[in-house]
């Protein structure tokens, strides 16, 4: 069975009570999963796929910062982007005053929220929270001849900037930060996968997805996940999952962490009515 969940409000349910349910989502980024889970039943555990380090070299993203006033727009695609630039933007003395005049665009209400704690006004929030989101939004503008700066991972999906530049803007893509393996063992979440002892794993993006399988590194995915459900957030998650050999049975159509934990709740909750 699969089920697609709209981001609607959490509401009191016990229909995760009991599920042990893996958390695959950084670190940094995991408490609001968690919490959520916790609220309704569920019991956490934590196993992070992704470790956020600042990019290998500054001198690209310095020297977009202190060129900042040259762009016409700026765009983050995570709350990782946005606080690994905000940082550096400080460091070289910039404010929040030079980005006056300057369309800034997030992917994501997380990003969003984040920009606008640091009082950074917003020209584009998509409804569609991911890069053809935003792309929809900014080609119903002219973007010919447009200056454009995306602060972001090291490795990302190129739609974004590829598709910009095909209409005519000039785009500089930085790196912001890197997203690396964990030197983490997997020994114990091996063990308790093998022994049927986790009912759930979240993938809340692509990385974690891929990540999740190198750190396995079992041979035979399929067999070891056959008694897990998997949850992923959007359809991109969803065909990264596939792609590894693993099935998702749960895929939040709105990409945000109350989608994904609406979604799982949704699926046992039918789960329930469908085996009474």
């Amino acid at each position: 069975m699969t089920l697609q969940a709209a981001d609607k409000p959490l509401v009191s349910s016990d229909a995760l009570n009991g599920k042990r349910i893996l958390i695959t989502r950084g670190r940094s980024q995991a408490l609001s999963l968690a919490q959520s889970i916790e609220s309704l039943g569920g019991e956490v555990v934590e196993f992070p796929t992704i470790e956020i380090k600042p990019p290998a070299r500054y001198e690209s993203l310095d020297e977009a910062i202190k060129q900042i006033a040259s762009y016409d727009w700026l765009i983050f695609t995570s709350v990782n982007g946005v606080d690994q630039f905000l940082n550096r933007f400080e460091k070289l003395g910039k404010s929040i005053a030079d980005l006056v005049g300057i369309e800034v665009g997030a992917i994501g209400p997380e990003t969003a929220k984040r920009l606008t704690a640091a009082q950074i006004r917003l020209s584009l929030v998509p409804k569609q929270y991911q890069a053809e989101g935003i792309l929809e939004e900014l080609l119903s503008k002219s973007m010919f001849g447009k200056r454009v700066l995306i602060p972001r991972a090291a490795k990302a999906r190129d739609i974004l900037p590829e598709t910009l530049r095909q209409r005519g803007a000039r785009v500089d893509v930085v790196e912001a930060y890197q997203t690396v393996l964990p030197q983490t063992d997997a020994a114990a979440v091996h063990k308790l996968l093998r022994e049927g002892k986790i009912d759930v794993i979240t993938f809340t993006s692509s990385s974690t997805a891929t990540n999740f399988a190198a750190m396995l590194n079992d041979p035979d995915l399929p067999r070891l996940l056959s008694r897990v459900v998997i949850a992923c957030i959007g359809p991109i998650t969803k065909k990264t999952v596939e792609d590894l050999g693993m099935r998702p049975e749960i895929i939040s159509e709105e990409f945000t962490i109350p989608g994904l934990v609406n979604a799982m709740v949704d699926y046992f909750t039918r789960s329930v009515k469908d085996s009474s």
